[in-house]
């Protein structure tokens, strides 16, 4: 989904008093550490940030991807290969950005099935209660 071949990965779990449960990111194999894919798992998440960005009129609502969960996804209209998806159940927020992604591909769907993958695993580990 990134078109890079051997990219360079960094990943972290969060400390048990932080609102980060989880992130990763991949970097081109350059000398430059240039992003080309970021995910990030937190519990700063509420229905409000998805429902705003709906409002844009550019971001679409993610399908049923969890019991729960309401999500956007989206594109850059001034980046081509640029997308990114949001998931939220309860205080989870599953964050995909897509910064670089391959000229040509439909990088949104990429976007989607990555969501559709991870989600249900990510989402339900992580704190999903409304009250913390």
């Amino acid at each position: 989904m990134t078109g890079v071949t051997d990219p360079i990965t960094t990943g972290s779990l969060g400390l048990e008093d932080s609102p980060v449960v989880g992130a990763c990111i991949a970097y081109e194999p350059t000398g430059e550490r240039w992003t080309v894919l970021r995910i990030a798992l937190d519990t700063n998440g509420s229905r409000g940030q998805v429902d705003n960005q709906l409002s844009d009129g550019v971001s679409k609502q993610l399908p049923e991807i969890v019991p729960g969960g309401h999500g956007f996804y989206t594109t850059d209209p001034n980046e081509k290969t640029r997308a990114g998806a949001m998931l939220v159940k309860g205080k989870a927020r599953l964050s995909i950005e897509l910064v670089k992604g391959v000229e040509g591909r439909d990088n949104a769907a990429d976007v989607v099935a990555l969501m559709k993958l991870i989600a249900p695993e990510l989402i339900t580990a992580s704190n999903t209660d409304e009250n913390g």
